[in-house]
């Protein structure tokens, strides 16, 4: 698919916990499943200092929930709770954010001034989310970026019954930088490589948390003739090429279905769409749908929607899923007219419904069934996200597992930002910026390039370095061989795990694996024997590992007359074949010493010994 044809124009905010404590208290940045209490919050949405009230706030609040908040005196307090005013801002957070935008060569602002971001999906206690605006500009590789910011998370989301959300608070008020790049990015394949970048910048700084759930990607997408959309919370950095594919195909069905709508119909009708009872048609009606709803059937005609609601030129990416989307986040379900008759629904009360509600040709209709405040409610939902559909309007949609997106809400406005008062402004000095210069870290890529240059190959030290063994590597390398180093880390270690072993405790024995090493203790290939052993024995000395793996080193004396052992035994393979005897005697030999001594070694001598054998015997057939 040609994307810059399409007019595919995206952009990334990339959300990345920070490794210290909570943002406005001192409770540590740790999760937890165990809850010593619990409380209740309803949350409204309230009217910014212009008096303009956010959509997006106002449709979460349409919505009705009622939020059950589980906390941890591990990681909870008052702060969380919000119960008690937010402390002094995390200094440590500031520096890792102030390090970041260094490293992004962006231009860092004089002073914070936290705001307050209106949120009201029952995420913050508060209402609403702090951030502080860090720095702007700067770049990563050839992308713009346009803000970092420093924000705190949210509360995590692990339960729902009814109309109740369940909220653990572990994770409200971590702190996180926000760095959002400017609708650069030309195809799904950059997003994938811009989002690398950025994770590749933030891990070098070594104060980033890892771990699935601590770095979360937003995606801004659009295409020519249509708008906006923010798709949220994408966490694997793998599947952002494939979700802006998928996006793009919807987008693709919805620019069709804003041009059939534009010939048919005007927004302000679709707006106007009268919502009436139709529950006397399915008094007798066979649908088990309907009847398990035992309540109002509600219905609405949908002005220039026939055929079009089904699908245009993508029945995956059909407009119905929408409405589907929008009725089940008003807490209900519809059926609509392009898939009827079906689900038990006769043709006849089809007809029924679309006279009673004044149906024209190319008109559709949606019905939902089941309590009458609900089931108008999700009525309500569709008729808002028909009319967004006539002009493509901006939203925001949740990444789901399997590569698509589901619509959430509308795209939030300038009225969900107002300024924090209880947080007072943080001046950067000057001084602060000059010290963190001075201590920035070094470079994923620069770091890949020094490996190399100590014999490894790329492969070995992007393993080293993407996987955090870095750390271990680096005073490893200052007095032992690089590649012995890597071997250990990248292959003997994670065999061992794979066989069920904690390593934890083996990570710290590498220096003392080397050095025996070095002092002739041992062999090479002794190595993955001691390091396996060490794990079922992690309190013994390596001494004492040795001499259980049975791996002391063998003198050149002795390791001749253990080989020359093994030719007596194997007499007939020598006269057999030769010097072609040593390949099999080798795997022998190799089988019975491996560990005492190193097998180029093993090899030297097995060689002489054989042709040694050899001469002798055509010595011997001359005479």
């Amino acid at each position: 698919m040609d994307y810059r044809k399409l007019g595919f124009k995206a952009g990334l905010e990339v959300h990345q916990q920070l490794d210290t404590h909570k943002l406005f208290c001192k409770c540590p940045s740790v999760l937890t499943d165990e809850f010593d209490y619990s409380f209740e919050r309803e949350l409204v949405p309230t009217r910014s200092e212009l008096g303009g009230m956010d959509k997006a706030a106002l449709a979460e609040a349409g919505k009705k929930k009622r939020f059950i908040y589980m906390a941890s005196s591990l990681s909870t307090c008052l702060v969380e709770a919000d119960e008690e005013p937010p402390h002094e801002a995390n200094q440590e957070a500031i520096d890792i954010c102030l390090e970041a935008a260094l490293m992004l060569n962006a231009k860092i602002v004089d002073e914070l001034h936290f705001m307050r971001k209106i949120v009201i999906d029952g995420s913050t206690t508060s209402g609403f989310q702090r951030t502080a605006l860090v720095a702007l500009g700067g770049k990563v590789g050839k992308i713009s970026i346009e803000t970092i910011c420093l924000e705190e998370d949210a509360a995590r989301r692990i339960g729902e019954e009814g109309n109740a959300v369940k909220y653990a608070l572990d994770r409200l008020g971590i702190p996180l930088v926000e760095i959002t790049t400017a609708p650069e990015i030309e195809s799904p394949e950059e997003a994938e490589e811009v989002a690398l970048a950025i994770g590749k910048i933030l891990r070098a700084t070594k104060k980033v948390k890892r771990g699935i759930g601590t770095i979360r990607q937003d995606l801004n997408v659009s295409i020519k003739g249509g708008n906006r959309v923010e798709i949220k919370g994408v966490q694997e950095l793998r599947s952002i090429s494939r979700i802006l594919k998928n996006e793009v195909e919807r987008q693709l069905e919805m620019v069709e279905v804003k041009k059939l709508l534009r010939q048919r119909t005007t927004k302000d009708e679709i707006e106007k769409a009268e919502i009436a009872d139709v529950s006397s048609i399915f008094a007798n009606t066979k649908s088990e749908v309907i009847r398990k709803g035992k309540g109002t059937v509600m219905a609405a005609r949908l002005p220039g929607f026939g055929g079009i609601i089904g699908g245009v030129r993508d029945k995956k990416n059909r407009l119905g899923k929408e409405f589907a989307a929008a009725a089940e986040a008003a807490g209900g379900g519809i059926m609509h007219s392009d898939e009827l008759p079906n689900y038990g629904i006769s043709e006849k009360e089809v007809e029924m419904v679309r006279e009673k509600i004044g149906c024209r040709n190319m008109d559709a209709f949606v019905i939902s069934s089941g309590e009458k405040k609900v089931a108008r409610t999700c009525i309500e939902a569709v008729i808002t996200r028909a009319a967004m559909a006539f002009d493509m309007e901006g939203e925001v949609r949740k990444a789901l597992p399997d590569g698509t997106t589901k619509y959430m809400r509308p795209i939030a406005g300038a009225e969900r930002m107002y300024p924090e008062t209880d947080v007072p402004p943080v001046f950067i000095e000057p001084d602060r910026i000059k010290r963190l210069k001075s201590e920035l870290p070094e470079t994923f890529d620069d770091k890949i390039l020094r490996y190399e240059k100590y014999g490894l190959g790329k492969d070995e030290a992007e393993q080293i370095v993407y996987g955090g063994k870095d750390e271990l590597f680096e005073p490893l390398v200052k007095k032992h061989d690089p590649k012995a180093i890597a071997r250990i880390l990248l292959h003997v270690l994670p065999e061992i795990e794979r066989k069920g072993h904690d390593i934890k405790n083996l990570a710290g024995r590498i220096d003392e694996v080397l050095e025996g090493l070095e002092k002739g203790m041992f062999s090479k290939d002794g190595i993955d024997k001691i390091m396996e052993c060490w794990a079922g024995k992690p309190d013994a000395s390596l001494e004492e590992i040795i001499k259980e793996c049975g791996i002391e080193a063998m003198n050149k004396e002795d390791l001749r007359k253990e080989i020359k052992s093994i030719l007596k035994e194997h007499a007939s393979i020598v006269a057999e074949k030769g010097e072609d005897a040593i390949s099999p005697l080798m795997g022998i030999a190799m089988k019975k010493m491996k560990g005492k001594a190193d097998g180029s070694l093993i090899y030297q001598i097995l060689k002489e010994e054989v042709m040694r054998i050899v001469q002798e015997k055509g010595r011997e057939y001359k005479k």
